[in-house]
C-alpha cells in the first residue's frame, strides 16, 4: 500500500466522521474532484455539496456513530478498495461494507462505489 492510498483512506473516513459542515467542506475540497460521484444502495450524489449532504444525512440517521476502515487497503492502478464498519464507541457495528475508489491523476477521488454487506432496515 502506498502512502497515497493510506492518506486518501484516512481523509475519506475523517470526512465521514466530521460533524462540522465547514470543516467537512474543506476535507471534501481537498479529497474529491469537483464533479466527483458517490453511489451506494442508499445514495447517488455528484459534486461537493451532494457529498456533504450525504454525510450530514448519515449523521442524522446514526447520531454518535463513526465509520472506521477495517482490514487492509487493496490497490492497483488508480483504484483502491477497503472495507468499513459503522459503530457507536464500544458497541458492535450496525453496518459494514466495501468501497471501490477511483482516483484522478492528481490523487483526488473521482468516484466511490459502495457495497453494503449488512445494515439496519430504514
Amino acid at each position: 500500500m502506498t502512502s497515497t492510498a493510506a492518506t486518501v483512506a484516512d481523509q475519506y473516513f475523517a470526512m465521514w466522521n466530521c460533524d462540522d459542515a465547514e470543516a467537512r467542506a474543506k476535507l471534501i475540497a481537498e479529497l474529491w474532484v469537483d464533479e466527483a460521484m458517490f453511489v451506494d444502495p442508499t445514495f447517488e450524489v455528484t459534486g461537493h455539496d451532494g457529498l456533504s449532504k450525504t454525510v450530514e444525512t448519515a449523521h442524522q440517521m446514526f447520531p454518535g456513530y463513526r465509520f472506521t476502515r477495517t482490514g487492509s487497503i487493496d490497490e492497483h492502478h488508480n483504484r483502491l478498495r477497503w472495507t468499513w464498519e459503522l459503530a457507536a464507541e464500544g458497541q458492535p457495528a450496525v453496518a459494514g461494507g466495501t468501497d471501490l475508489v477511483t482516483l484522478a491523476p492528481s490523487g483526488k477521488i473521482v468516484e466511490v462505489v459502495g457495497f453494503i454487506d449488512f445494515a439496519p432496515a430504514h
